[in-house]
């Protein structure tokens, strides 16, 4: 019988240590978009750090900066004694280093919008969130099907996003391809992207491409109002539809370009600047 408790007593314990493993305390996000998904699905306060680029949700701007993508502070990461850090897919050095300290990881790996469904899920499973996370995900889902329903049967603008390009010129413009969450938004929303048959997140389009793939609407993304383009420089291309037609829009924010559970409201917004007629 005693034999019999105490074989109960370590089963006990042993779920009991699971549970504390999958539950972190102490996470540090190096990825802005993850950023806001620990938040959206409620592990934000236990976020004890996040990179030099985060800046939503407004909670961040107190915690402490550990680089990013390129310069992550080690030393700066493990002092701050962590048991979940987010990190990108390629910080192939920074992994090793946290492995060798004991330092759990989760990577990160940017791709299309159903890669954002899939990390937020993810990620709330080493987070103990899942709930959370399931009404996040459906929330967005909800949205995007409302979008496409209102914009069904509407013509689909020729339409290149352009995030971005050398200030007051149209050198070195880039511009979405026919891979990643913003070319997935951009089908959503309503638009046909011109560069859609490239399969890359992103081209390098030389003023004679843009002539080519002549774009209906050109939309150019940037993160906040202190970059806000020069929209003169497209005169350069006068013969452009977009041009031509007075159809070029500036959308400001960075819900436009993270991979984040921001992603709905910003389906909403690219919507509603190619079929502004629908969301009156």
């Amino acid at each position: 019988m005693r034999k019999y408790v105490r074989l109960i007593v370590i089963a006990v314990l042993l779920a009991t240590c699971a549970i504390a493993q999958q539950k972190p305390a102490r996470i540090i996000s190096l990825v802005p978009g993850a950023t806001e998904m620990l938040f959206a699905i409620g592990a934000g306060p236990r976020v004890v750090a996040v990179s030099s680029y985060d800046k939503e949700p407004p909670q961040v701007a107190t915690l402490p900066r550990v680089g990013a993508l390129l310069d992550p502070d080690v030393e700066r990461i493990l002092s701050l004694k962590p048991d979940l850090i987010v990190v990108y897919h390629s910080q192939h050095d920074l992994i090793r280093q946290l492995e060798r300290a004991g330092v759990s990881h989760f990577s990160y790996v940017h791709g299309g919008l159903a890669d954002i469904f899939k990390t937020i899920r993810d990620l709330a499973v080493r987070t103990s969130d899942t709930e959370q996370a399931a009404h996040v995900v459906k929330q967005i889902e909800d949205t995007l099907a409302d979008i496409r329903k209102r914009v069904a049967g509407q013509r689909r603008p020729k339409t290149m996003i352009v995030f971005g390009r050398e200030p007051g010129s149209l050198r070195n413009v880039y511009a979405s391809g026919g891979y990643g969450f913003l070319h997935d938004v951009l089908d959503i929303a309503g638009g046909e992207d011109v560069f859609g048959d490239v399969k890359r997140e992103s081209v390098q389009a030389s003023t004679e491409l843009i002539l080519t793939r002549a774009p209906d609407v050109i939309v150019e993304l940037r993160a906040d109002d202190e970059s806000a383009p020069d929209l003169k420089a497209w005169q350069a291309v006068p013969s452009v539809p977009a041009v031509k037609n007075h159809r070029i829009v500036v959308l400001t924010g960075s819900d436009m370009v993270t991979a984040g559970p921001r992603i709905g409201q910003a389906a909403v917004r690219l919507a509603k600047a190619l079929h502004p007629d629908v969301f009156r």
